[in-house]
């Protein structure tokens, strides 16, 4: 059996508010934790009308508060937002309110438009920090606080000795790359870009660094799943997630659409055809239809673990799609 987990965007449902995606997150991660799911991962996303967790290490806390085992973390936290030892503190204060169950996945991309990264930021550098802010971060969570320039020492309180794992994700070689160097655990993220999966992990593992994080490589990747009792009820069900997609890839993100019968009528053929590939690592149906497509995911990539994710309107729907996931990845 596979490591299974879910990565969380609390999508905001048309005829809903933030408030309604963060209880719907509360309830999916309740649902998770009894099904046997490992991990409940949130993202980062900023100016997006769709998505309720810009604030990523809150509502990390909130789901924490109100589950009792499973891991809770961010995949990821968009590093060149931040400071790293703001970050530091962040989660090793999540780490010490929630011993043991805390995960930090980094990215390298903002998560947002140009301007809100500004507005984010403040200023925008020229170079590339991102390897050194993730050594710098690592440093802070470890057992001996890092030095600066100077010779002063830096704490992260709390943070220091908390040891929070963290990944590196990414959706290209750069991360894979980073990761191997590092001996750090890799999140691909084909659920929306999959065209270098493949290759990124055989890089990964080929280029992996043992260190006091890992001894051998550990790869994860991520799958979008939309599973009901019927191949066309799934279908249905999914039209949300493909409707949405087209829309921010059309410039126009919105709330997370109600599912429409006939998607074709929606969206430009030359758009959803884009669509359709950015999320074709995927499995959509009944549970003997996921069941085929998962294991062909599985059998032809070989990840540690698979995190999948879905955004279906319906909060009832979507508990039940994952209920129905977790059910077929515990038989694989």
């Amino acid at each position: 059996m596979p490591v299974f987990s879910i990565l969380d965007l609390a999508p905001i449902p048309e005829g809903g508010t933030a408030a309604d995606a963060l209880a719907n997150s509360v309830a999916l991660a309740q649902s998770a934790e009894r099904a046997g799911y490992t991990r409940y991962w949130l993202a980062e996303h900023h100016n997006m009308p769709g998505i309720a967790s810009a604030a990523t290490s809150l509502v990390i806390s909130h789901v924490a508060a109100a589950t009792k085992t499973i891991r809770v973390g961010a995949g990821g936290i968009m590093l060149p937002n931040h400071a790293p030892l703001v970050i530091a503190e962040q989660f090793g204060t999540l780490a010490t309110l929630y011993p043991n169950r805390i995960d930090l996945g980094l990215g390298r991309a903002p998560g947002t438009d140009l301007a809100t990264a500004r507005a984010l930021r403040r200023h925008m550098a020229v170079e590339d920090s991102f390897p050194a802010d993730v050594q710098e971060l690592i440093g802070y969570l470890g057992d001996a606080p890092p030095k600066t320039a100077d010779g002063a020492s830096v704490q992260a309180i709390p943070g220091i000795g908390t040891n929070v794992p963290v990944w590196i994700l990414g959706s290209s070689l750069y991360g894979a790359q980073l990761a191997a160097y590092f001996g750090l655990p890799y999140a691909f993220a084909s659920h929306f870009a999959p065209a270098l999966l493949g290759e990124a992990l055989a890089t990964y593992r080929a280029t992996f660094r043992p260190s006091r994080h890992l001894t051998k490589p550990y790869a994860m990747l991520a799958a979008g799943v939309c599973a009901a009792e019927t191949d066309s009820e799934a279908q249905y069900l999914r039209s949300s997630q493909i409707l949405a997609f087209a829309r921010l890839r059309s410039g126009t993100p919105g709330k997370l659409p109600r599912p429409v019968a006939d998607i074709s009528a929606e969206v430009p053929p030359a758009v959803l055809a884009q669509v359709q590939h950015a999320l074709s690592c995927s499995a959509t149906g009944s549970p003997e239809t996921i069941r085929a497509q998962l294991s062909q995911i599985l059998a032809t990539h070989a990840p540690d673990e698979v995190m999948i994710t879905g955004m279906i309107h319906d909060p009832a729907a979507r508990i039940r799609s994952f209920d129905i996931a977790a059910m077929v990845l515990k038989s694989l």
